[in-house]
């Protein structure tokens, strides 16, 4: 299977997004109805809860549902309120250097259903260079204050009242400058599945928010996260993600008195962080790399590195084919 990313660049939403919307509806909407369309939430509550939760996007929400021709079953996926659930692994991590402070995260899904779009954009105060999910939610990413942000599936099979996760680092990236006020918005907007989600900003300082949508977000100063939140909750996920031990392996490099900054971020090219189960949807699709201080940020692959930044970004295309051994890879 093979998976193209595209970075673009669009300041306001239009045209290219729009083409960016055509492009991904029609797998979308067959998504968002997977269950039936009487299990998603209507217009009307969808709206109500982003004016209830996160007001500041609604301008931008309605002007994407008006660029994606205005139709009800688009703009109630689009508010991104109690979607299907969906699960992940991933692997993230802080390389707490004060100098030089790094986020580092492999994305774990199934290539098929990632969107690949690196988009860059100004909707709102704020640049912002993000991974896309969803059309506009955020898996990972900057802004230009330097708030870097990433996300891993929690571990836990609740599924409850809330707003995918894609939709609430959108956010986090577009309305906060430091991790302090990120981990105030975490703590606030309800998420519909449990996640973990890292934050870091241009001074070095980090958390991790363990969030969930049936008790209280736990905010915690450690440096990295798998797919379970403190204890196993899903023996199965864990065991076939090697959750544990992915955790343990980070922890161990952190701690490692001869790592280097070089070292560390090559090590989520190796097992047991990067892994080749493509077929069972736990694949490592990329490697992303964000350097608050530089305002710039790396896909990486093994033997390939696309490097993007505010100052210099540059629009093109990755086509990345996922083997059983090392992605290939061609750029055009």
């Amino acid at each position: 299977m093979h998976l193209h990313f595209d970075a673009i660049a669009e300041t306001k939403p239009g045209p290219v997004w729009t083409g960016l919307f055509n492009r991904h509806w029609e797998a979308y909407k067959a998504w968002f109805l997977s269950s039936g369309e009487s299990d998603r939430p209507s217009y009307l509550e969808s709206r109500r809860m982003l004016r209830k939760y996160v007001p500041e996007l609604l301008p931008t929400y309605e002007k994407l549902v008006e660029l994606a021709g205005g139709g009800d079953l688009a703009a109630r996926f689009l508010a991104l309120y109690r979607p299907p659930p969906y699960i992940a692994g991933c692997s993230q991590a802080v390389w707490p250097d004060h100098y030089q402070p790094i986020l580092v995260r492999n994305y774990d899904y199934s290539p098929s259903l990632c969107e690949g779009t690196l988009l860059m954009s100004q909707w709102n105060e704020r640049r912002v260079i993000a991974m896309g999910d969803c059309l506009w939610g955020v898996l990972d990413g900057i802004n230009d204050s330097g708030l870097s942000v990433s996300l891993s599936f929690g571990g836990r099979r609740v599924v409850g009242d809330g707003f995918g996760v894609p939709l609430i680092l959108r956010y986090v990236l577009e309305f906060c400058d430091t991790s302090e006020e990120a981990v105030k918005v975490l703590e606030r907007i309800p998420t519909h599945m449990s996640y973990n989600v890292t934050v870091l900003d241009r001074s070095g300082r980090f958390q991790t928010v363990f969030m969930a949508p049936d008790k209280d977000p736990v905010i915690r100063q450690i440096p990295f996260a798998t797919n379970h939140q403190g204890r196993i909750e899903w023996h199965r996920h864990a065991r076939a993600t090697a959750s544990l031990e992915r955790e343990r392996f980070l922890a161990d490099r952190l701690a490692d008195s001869v790592e280097t900054e070089k070292g560390f971020i090559r090590s989520f090219m190796d097992s047991p962080l990067y892994s080749k189960k493509y077929q069972n949807g736990f694949g490592t699709v990329y490697t992303a790399v964000y350097r608050p201080l530089q305002g710039a940020m790396e896909l990486r692959w093994p033997g390939m590195t696309w490097r993007q930044s505010f100052d210099n970004f540059q629009e093109g295309r990755q086509t990345i084919r996922y083997l059983s051994k090392a992605p290939e890879y061609t750029q055009k």
